[in-house]
């Protein structure tokens, strides 16, 4: 007999012995349901703790790394938040459940596309998905209360660190693509202020204006 499928509490039991402890994400992760959020050949493996493939060889975060970089914003319901990578909108999605506003800037204009048509946001007020390069956030938009960054470079762009309110909270995964040490910073009165690593991890790069050159 083939083993069932895992469901969507599977997936919060194991996001929850990773060690995540805050109730209003974890009841985020019931709310949100990661298969609308995968490409459909890969729905089975949805609520697996795994990262899947997507487009323009890119993969969507492990869901339990997902929630550690959130929960590392210490976010209230309160924040405008913004995210670089949107990749198929799954964690923008669980943003939106526990921030007041999210904007979210994704490289690829089909991914963003995608991000924004899946039916489990339809309805969703409090998104603004764009395209463009999110080394560069969206100043037009700041200050932001906190800043989520799903992919890799050795240090804070100098765009997203002055687009962080003072006070707010930015979590990145810093290193060079493919072994790095996640941290969480703070905005303090003049710069931002490094207050602890995450978890390690594995992300694509950061490509853009302040971040990696592309090559032409």
């Amino acid at each position: 007999m083939s083993r069932a499928e895992p469901t969507q509490e599977d997936l919060v039991r194991k996001v929850a012995a990773t060690g995540v402890s805050d109730a209003r994400l974890l009841d985020a992760f019931r709310d949100v349901p990661r298969a609308g959020f995968v490409p459909p050949s890969h729905a089975p493996r949805a609520y697996v703790d795994e990262p899947l493939p997507i487009p323009h060889w890119q993969v969507t975060t492990q869901p339990s790394l997902v929630a550690k970089m959130i929960e590392a914003l210490g976010l209230d319901g309160t924040q405008k938040v913004l995210e670089v990578g949107t990749g198929y909108g799954f964690q923008t999605a669980v943003l939106a459940v526990l921030a007041r506003f999210v904007w979210s800037v994704e490289r690829w204009p089909d991914l963003a596309e995608t991000a924004s048509a899946n039916p489990e946001r339809n309805g969703t007020e409090n998104v603004e998905v764009v395209v463009g390069d999110g080394s560069l956030g969206v100043p037009e938009e700041a200050p932001f209360d906190a800043i989520i960054v799903s992919a890799a470079f050795p240090r804070v762009p100098e765009p997203l660190a002055e687009q962080l309110a003072p006070g707010g909270a930015l979590v990145q995964p810093m290193g060079w693509g493919g072994n790095e040490q996640v941290l969480a910073f703070s905005k303090g009165p003049s710069r931002l202020l490094r207050r602890r690593a995450v978890t390690g991890a594995h992300f694509v790069r950061l490509w853009g204006r302040y971040g990696f050159a592309e090559d032409r």
